[in-house]
């Protein structure tokens, strides 16, 4: 069963990876050709060479990218599948639809939305090739310990869960996980390096850009694992109950 729901994982991470693609070549694309384009003015005024280009940019914005948010896609939903098959009926009594949403939102907010907050993306043009390696550990950092503040929030409305109720716990678990996260991104050192002459509207329209990518996978996977784990233990429950009738 495990391998079924691995493969069903990974067929809705290709379809979310392909939605994704469609949604970056039409809103993400050209805000990276816009920033490309403030990059080289910004070279070319310092009066340094233009690098070469290994790879075409039209290769970069289609079969690059395409295959690069397929693979993304495709890892992301084996990952999900996984969990869902450590938590459907051992953690959870929610059905195979409802539990493959919740998995998948509590995924985006901890895997995504809360280090972006912290360290959103950030187009061509933007930030200093010498912090590339301090700025990859700290958003790295960000994104695990808020994987862990979630699990222990969701460990600790579970445990309050028959003390409190549902709502009351779910909601001491929700204040837990963000007054955690605040403090620490208060803790971890602010990154800005963006230049006094880069647009803001670019700026901003490219992270909501790159956040809508990230939901649109997450969301696309969550959906369609949920139903085609469905339909996957629908088919093989009568196969069980006719096993146990021979």
């Amino acid at each position: 069963m495990t391998g079924k729901l691995l493969l069903r994982g990974m067929i809705a991470g290709v379809a979310g990876g392909l939605l994704a693609f469609l949604f970056a070549r039409v809103w993400g694309e050209p805000l990276v050709d816009f920033a490309i384009a403030v990059e080289e003015r910004a070279a070319a005024a310092a009066g340094e060479a233009a690098e070469p280009e290994l790879v075409s940019r039209a290769t970069q914005a289609g079969l690059g990218l395409l295959t690069g948010l397929v693979v993304y896609g495709a890892a992301l939903g084996g990952i999900l599948a996984l969990a869902f098959g450590i938590v459907y009926g051992r953690f959870s009594r929610l059905a195979a639809r409802p539990l493959a949403a919740l998995i998948g939102a509590f995924g985006f907010v901890a895997v995504i939305a809360a280090p972006a907050l912290k360290y959103p993306a950030n187009p061509p043009a933007v930030g200093s090739p010498e912090t590339i390696g301090i700025r990859t550990e700290v958003y790295f950092v960000m994104m695990a310990v808020s994987v862990l503040v979630l699990i222990a929030a969701v460990a600790l409305a579970r445990h309050y869960w028959a003390r409190l109720g549902a709502w009351n716990a779910t909601i001491a678990g929700g204040v837990a996980f963000v007054v955690v996260i605040a403090a620490v991104m208060l803790l971890l050192p602010a990154i800005n390096e963006v230049p006094e002459d880069f647009s803001a509207v670019v700026l901003w329209r490219f992270r909501i850009a790159s956040l809508g990518i990230q939901a649109i996978i997450w969301t696309t996977q969550a959906l369609l694992f949920g139903f085609l784990a469905e339909r996957l233990f629908a088919s093989a429950t009568p196969r069980a109950a006719r096993l146990g009738a021979a």
